[in-house]
């Protein structure tokens, strides 16, 4: 009994102290409006919880978008992404299931580290199989969870980090360049920010390879406040108008 109360302690303390590395916590929410051009395209949220999967406790993200008002009629757009991962950002289940003007997508990753494999199932074609996968890999949102937590302090303006994201059946080399410190006036209020630069596939979406820019906050959270994009077509802006359920206080510019 005894020697069974001291490890349920060291569990807690170390789960504890676990959870205090991280930039974000279960509860977490936000909401963002969608601009193409002068336009109110429509509106994308993004959810913290938990999880399990597979009897591991995860966190589990759950992502949304959707168009709204005249935009529904150019093209209507209903998008989920799920994400089960640790505290590492290390994915274990992925889940994107898309509509957007009749292009549809419903397909599930589960991620086995200890094999370097994944299983892609095509719910859609109703078939699956096995990829390889590097040591360290991400899902499209786990991802997202995995910079936050990345210590950017030492980072100079022009410094880049790369990682490797499974993006539709393949490994993807994800590179993000760091462009300095910047302050933002959002719909939130005026905040210190971190302005990124994530090189991006030119020619199928993006103008080019750097059209795709990026503010997060600059404190411990790391919230992601406004992302802008140059299209073929047009431009894309998304602007966070509304968050709660932070970790730690936003770093919003003193009067």
């Amino acid at each position: 009994m005894k020697r069974l109360l001291i490890l349920l302690l060291f569990s807690f303390f170390f789960n504890l102290l676990t959870a205090q590395d991280t930039a974000f916590k279960p509860g977490e929410h936000f909401k963002f409006r969608i601009h193409y051009g002068f336009f109110n395209a429509g509106f994308a949220t993004l959810d913290l919880k938990t999880g399990v999967f597979q009897g591991k406790k995860l966190y589990h993200a759950v992502g949304k978008g959707w168009t709204t008002g005249l935009s529904r009629w150019f093209m209507k757009v209903r998008d989920l992404y799920e994400s089960y991962f640790d505290g590492d950002g290390r994915p274990y289940r992925f889940i994107r299931k898309i509509d957007e003007g009749g292009y549809t997508m419903d397909k599930e990753l589960h991620f086995d580290h200890n094999h370097h494999k994944v299983l892609v199932i095509n719910k859609e074609k109703n078939k699956s199989g096995y990829y390889s996968i590097p040591v360290q890999i991400f899902d499209m949102v786990s991802v997202f969870y995995y910079l936050r937590n990345y210590d950017v302090s030492s980072l100079k303006p022009g410094d880049a980090l790369t990682v490797d994201l499974f993006f539709d059946e393949e490994v993807y080399p994800f590179k993000l360049k760091y462009l300095g410190k910047d302050v933002l006036d959002t719909d939130i209020g005026e905040v210190h920010a971190l302005k990124f630069r994530p090189l991006v596939q030119s020619g199928r979406v993006f103008k080019e390879d750097e059209s795709l820019t990026v503010w997060v906050s600059d404190d411990k959270n790391k919230i992601p406040l406004l992302i802008k994009a140059k299209l073929l077509v047009g431009s894309l802006k998304a602007s966070l108008i509304e968050y709660k359920g932070l970790k730690y206080p936003l770093n919003f510019v003193e009067d």
